[in-house]
């Protein structure tokens, strides 16, 4: 009986962890600076779905499958909605990845030809950017915003490198070790059960 129990709270525990470190990765929470875009010193906030493979599941740093997925830019700065806001999705043809920077992206032209999505520049007295893109192919992908200042006609850009339809093992390691170290536990206090049982 107590090994039974044992082990259903060890499976049950496991289910949580693993469960945990699916999400974790890719889940959405406005306290969270991965969402968060700054452009300049205004920020945007970042949310992708995935309707056919996720249901409504947010995600703000990478997308989690290929296929279509509905990219939503939220203005957290109310002075954006006044700006003239041009966004694309650009290849990683420079396999920048996770450090890519708007000066590495290179010139217009080259930018113009990684450029997978272009949404052109227009103002969004809403706050809201909605877009559609169907991603085909697993790997990195470069977000950038670009805004115009209506009064100095100052130009900022905001560069967010994202993963679609790429799966890291890595995610899933701490849960792994807590329900190895919950495992052991429960071999020992087992093994110490049937010691006892023995010595009656």
């Amino acid at each position: 009986m107590f090994m039974q129990r044992a082990f259903q709270a060890l499976f049950a525990a496991a289910a949580l962890l693993v469960a945990a470190g699916a999400s974790g990765h890719g889940g959405v929470s406005m306290e969270d600076d991965n969402c968060v875009m700054k452009i300049g010193t205004l920020r945007a906030h970042f949310t992708g779905y995935q309707p056919e493979k996720r249901a409504t599941q947010e995600f703000c740093e990478d997308i989690p499958e290929l296929g279509r997925a509905i990219i939503v830019i939220d203005y957290v700065s109310a002075a954006l909605r006044q700006y003239e806001v041009e966004f694309r999705v650009l290849e990683d043809v420079n396999d920048l990845r996770s450090g890519g920077r708007y000066e590495d992206l290179g010139s217009e032209a080259d930018i113009e030809s990684a450029t997978l999505v272009h949404v052109p520049f227009q103002v969004y007295p809403r706050g809201t950017l909605t877009f559609e893109h169907n991603f085909e192919t697993p790997g990195w992908y470069i977000g950038m915003i670009t805004a115009k200042d209506p009064e100095t006609g100052t130009v900022l850009h905001s560069v967010f490198p994202f993963k679609v339809g790429v799966h890291s093992l890595w995610r899933y390691l701490p849960a792994f070790l807590i329900v190895f170290a919950i495992a052991a536990l429960v071999y020992r206090l087992t093994g110490r059960k049937n010691n006892s049982t023995e010595v009656k």
